[in-house]
């Protein structure tokens, strides 16, 4: 958003950087007033901003949909979900869960019917919200391909569009859209991660966020297109096991022992998913592996999870 009014050296990145995880840091080092900075203040906002830019790419298409190509054509549904894996909605969501649950007994309540109760309300609207904003995202990719033609990447095509859409007030609305939506999602990972963190070792939750923003800071500087070539291999290999915990999570009461079931299925998506990552790296397989059902679509690892899931649910339903 803001690189057309600064160019895209690293220089301006690394300001840009500096300042934004400046700001990060600051909110973050008191949790404790998370709800209020966030809640109140940056969330509506944000909302604003997608709702504005949602309502805008079903009202002001840029042109119409280009004819499928490449995997979209022989298998959109596998190529739709792997790309899917770069949205990071999935691992996020698995960290969220803190951030969400310490707003709640922030304010008071300390009943865990009600926290979860209260917690599944808040994991509703968050889903209805992204659909919604997805839905959007996927409207205005369609109708873009005439104003950012071979783009690099979504941000590009965010930038042409809302161009095309608003004029030149159209980038300062992204930017400011941008930097705002980002920085609510980077304060609540970072105030999760460095909790969690500092519940396993003894190492104070202020020095992990220093070490998590300086972490991000330094990543954030290869720029957009070259972190998501370096995500995606990464990705491949980690968002297997968390579906499989996740869908799992929604069976554990069929199960007499869960962790008996739910611990060899992860484990082999999260092996499999490593083929898959290794794969998407640009390296060779063996044959054996490269000739694995659905490995074409980089869902190499179903099937065998799926295969472990049938024979331990068997195993957990006749042992004593």
């Amino acid at each position: 958003g803001f690189s057309s009014y600064f160019g895209n050296e690293s220089g301006s990145l690394l300001i840009y950087s500096i300042i934004y995880f400046a700001i990060v840091t600051v909110v973050s080092l008191y949790p404790n007033k998370i709800l209020d900075t966030v809640g109140y203040f940056l969330s509506p906002i944000k909302i604003i901003a997608l709702v504005i830019l949602g309502v805008a790419a079903v009202m002001i298409p840029a042109s119409n949909p280009p004819a499928a190509i490449d995997n979209y054509i022989t298998s959109p549904v596998t190529e739709g979900i792997v790309n899917g894996y770069l949205t990071m909605d999935t691992l996020g969501a698995l960290v969220f869960g803190i951030v969400i649950v310490k707003a709640i007994t922030s304010r008071g309540v300390t009943d865990k019917k009600l926290i979860t109760k209260y917690a599944v309300n808040a994991g509703i609207i968050s889903g209805i919200g992204l659909t919604l904003v997805y839905l959007s995202l996927f409207k205005l990719g369609l109708g873009s391909h005439d104003i950012a033609p071979n783009a690099a990447n979504g941000a590009i095509i965010l930038h042409a569009y809302v161009q095309h859409a608003f004029g030149d007030m159209g980038a300062y609305f992204l930017s400011g859209m941008i930097f705002i939506a980002c920085m609510v999602t980077a304060i609540g990972l970072t105030c999760a991660c460095a909790e969690y963190f500092s519940s396993l070792t003894k190492i104070p939750y202020k020095i992990f966020v220093f070490i998590l923003v300086g972490f991000s800071l330094v990543i954030s500087n290869l720029g957009l297109t070259k972190l998501i070539a370096v995500s995606v291999p990464v990705l491949s290999a980690i968002y297997p096991p968390a579906i499989s915990v996740i869908m799992l999570s929604f069976c554990a009461s069929f199960f007499k022992k869960p962790s008996h079931v739910i611990a060899p299925v992860t484990l082999v998506a999260f092996i499999f998913g490593i083929f898959d990552g290794i794969k998407v790296a640009g390296f060779e397989l063996p044959v054996l592996l490269q000739n694995l059902p659905l490995s074409e679509q980089n869902l190499a690892w179903f099937i065998p999870s799926m295969i472990v899931l049938l024979i331990t649910a068997v195993i957990d339903r006749i042992r004593n």
